[in-house]
């Protein structure tokens, strides 16, 4: 659920959310503006609109700025819905699109707003500041330790679609794996990043893994075969994103 001052800019974050996903993505609803135009917020619309959105899995409320928050508390006290009702302090553009790719996977309400509050890590890794990587790298999803087993299926693969992993082909993995009985892990050999758990966007982005990079997969579960079979027939076909 969106809180904003702005009906142009939560409708802007939203549609490029929906970028990351299918045609059937997890219930939204926005709040945004005092009417008439006016910039602002309304606690009684953000109650409203957490109605709407809930659907007995519980809600994630973001707002952009600090009225929002405002709004969205004295909201809670309108609301008719029995959800678990969160606010988040995730980033409103980052942390929403990450949010909704892993709500849109099946995630629960705690891994979704995890995920959310993570948001930033990649940004700040890609901006080379040594102090910011390391707190990226301690803040996105942990990679599952089973999958180091001995039993893992584990393959490797060389990125050729133009921009490596970044958000749209991070997106696509965590929404291809959701089906799959299998935990899986994705490590940048090239560099050395990782390994992070390939049911996190935000983990798989803080990679930074680049075009001509080796990266290698591992899995276990009963799908371990499927999924990596999965991964490599993504990476060859360049996560969709190779010149026809």
């Amino acid at each position: 659920m969106v809180v904003s001052h702005s009906p142009a800019l939560a409708r802007a974050a939203v549609d490029l959310a929906l970028e990351m996903v299918g045609e059937t993505p997890p219930p939204i609803a926005i709040a945004a503006g005092a009417g008439d135009g006016i910039i602002g917020t309304d606690a009684v619309k953000v109650a409203e609109a957490i109605d709407e959105v809930a659907s007995g899995e519980g809600v994630l409320v973001f707002m952009d700025l600090g009225s929002a928050v405002l709004s969205g508390t004295m909201a809670t006290e309108f609301m008719t819905t029995s959800d678990e009702v969160r606010l988040t302090d995730a980033p409103f553009v980052e942390g929403l699109i990450a949010a909704i790719v892993l709500a849109n996977a099946g995630a629960s309400l705690d891994e979704v707003d995890r995920e959310a509050r993570a948001a930033l890590g990649p940004k700040r890794s890609q901006l080379a500041d040594e102090g910011a990587a390391s707190t990226a790298e301690s803040t996105v999803a942990p990679a599952e330790s089973a999958v180091a087993a001995s039993d893992a299926v584990t393959a490797e693969a060389t990125l050729v679609n133009p921009d490596g992993l970044h958000s749209r082909p991070a997106a696509a993995i965590v929404q291809r794996l959701a089906s799959l009985d299998a935990k899986v892990t994705i490590r940048d050999i090239t560099t050395g990043k990782g390994p992070v758990g390939a049911n996190s966007l935000i983990g798989i982005m803080s990679l930074g893994a680049k075009q001509n990079e080796v990266v290698a997969y591992s899995a276990t579960g009963a799908a371990a075969q499927q999924a990596i079979d999965t991964l490599l027939e993504m990476t060859r076909d360049g996560f969709g994103e190779l010149a026809s």
